[in-house]
């Protein structure tokens, strides 16, 4: 791992600077959202805002890439970003704001398919595992270190917005500094939703779920915290503790995905982060309450994304499993736009309950369905010759849904001369 950050290392820094600066937008519009008086509707739809922009981008970006090329549309969507970023405090309006988040979230989406097809391309296939490893502790570390930042300064001021306008910025020098200026682009063509079902209806029905609750943590914690009466550092601490938990939590729960049936993964994780978001709804106005259900939902919810692919492609064919990444990341995509709206209406509804009581339902929906298909697809030859766990987020895009498909896909080849 240690040679693979050395050989990629300007790209990885890059990468850290983007995340800090879409951590800390994400976290600081929902405070000061609530500073400026904006209803729970209206931020609801500022925050789903940014996924209906990430979905259209990961099917528009990879044809602007086509077009003009990696360093164009990277320069391009960059500057755009730090435009919007600092036009946030002096346009405070939720429709400026939830334009702002269509165009934060398609232009974030560009920019990481740009940076992650660079390091697809200069991953080997012994050195694909490895990259996605450290792309999500870079990933992690950025969005924890944005909420550091967000507790050292003031929400209601402009400094905030101005930092994460800088980073961005600033993290195309060792990106466009370090690395090819045009790799190799092709994009496979996602199989059809109705395929995939087919092909594993519990991965797809966990990934729409999935979708509204990251969307939720990602969108929605700042704007429950603040609910709850938490001071700016709580809840900078609150959605550090989630995604520190997800990071944690991703290698056992690897491990223990290549060593047993996938369903009953699926639900244990599923029951311990829903037990966690129950933990929550009791006393949701209570820091250490928080902090313990923060970390459980985090720490189970994130590393199910990757489960579920994992068993989604316990069930494909070798060289169906590249173009299934497209069909899951659309169905994911779907859930995310609407978790906000949901989880808004919810804190309406039930206070900072309601929150909780949103998370807790998906996750035990997900428990329950998996639990009633254990019973209706046994357990198999197909299934018994599982493929490997393969770390990845939440926040994916078709590069990296690939690098992933692309690491399963290459283990079972070694797998297959091995045997032989």
């Amino acid at each position: 791992m240690i040679q693979v950050f050395g050989a990629s290392w300007a790209l990885f820094l890059g990468m850290f600077m983007l995340m800090i600066g879409n951590g800390l937008q994400g976290t600081l519009l929902g405070l000061r959202g609530e500073m400026e008086g904006f209803s729970t509707l209206e931020l609801s739809i500022v925050m789903s805002a940014y996924f209906a922009g990430f979905l259209f981008a990961s099917k528009m970006v990879p044809e602007l890439i086509r077009r003009v090329g990696h360093v164009r549309v990277f320069a391009a969507l960059g500057s755009t970003i730090s435009a919007v970023l600092i036009l946030y405090p002096t346009l405070a309006e939720p429709w400026a704001w939830t334009i702002g988040r269509v165009l934060i979230g398609f232009c974030f989406c560009g920019v990481y398919v740009t940076a992650e097809s660079w390091l697809n391309d200069a991953s080997t296939n012994e050195t694909r595992g490895q990259s996605l490893s450290v792309y999500m502790i870079v990933q992690m570390a950025g969005i924890v270190f944005a909420q550091y930042i967000l507790s050292q300064g003031d929400v209601s001021g402009y400094t905030l917005f101005i930092i994460p306008s800088v980073l961005v910025s600033l993290a195309f020098a060792p990106i466009l500094l370090s690395v090819k200026p045009t790799p190799a682009f092709d994009q496979t063509k996602p199989m059809t939703i109705r395929r995939l079902i087919e092909a594993s209806p519990l991965a797809c029905f966990g990934m729409f779920m999935l979708g509204g609750i990251f969307s939720a943590q990602f969108g929605m914690s700042a704007i429950y915290a603040t609910r709850a009466g938490f001071t700016v550092g709580e809840v900078s601490l609150f959605v550090s503790a989630i995604y520190v938990a997800a990071l944690v939590a991703q290698y056992p729960i690897g491990w223990a995905s290549d060593r047993m049936d996938r369903r009953l993964l699926i639900i244990g994780v599923c029951v311990v982060g829903a037990m966690g978001a129950l933990i929550g709804t009791v006393l949701p106005g209570s820091l250490f309450i928080a902090l313990v259900a923060g970390a459980l939902v985090g720490g189970t919810s994130n590393p199910l994304y990757a489960l579920l692919i994992a068993y989604a492609n316990d069930y494909l064919e070798r060289e169906d499993m590249a173009a299934a990444s497209g069909g899951l990341l659309f169905i994911n995509g779907i859930g995310a736009i609407a978790g906000p709206l949901i989880v808004g209406a919810m804190l309406d509804v039930y206070g900072p309950q309601g929150y909780w009581a949103f998370l807790a339902f998906l996750l035990g929906a997900v428990a329950i369905y998996a639990v009633w298909r254990l019973g209706r697809r046994k357990r198999g030859e197909l299934d018994l010759e599982t493929v490997p766990y393969a770390q990845v987020g939440p926040s994916t895009t078709p590069i990296v849904a690939e690098m992933a498909q692309e690491v399963y896909i290459e283990t079972e080849i070694e797998d297959d001369d091995t045997a032989q």
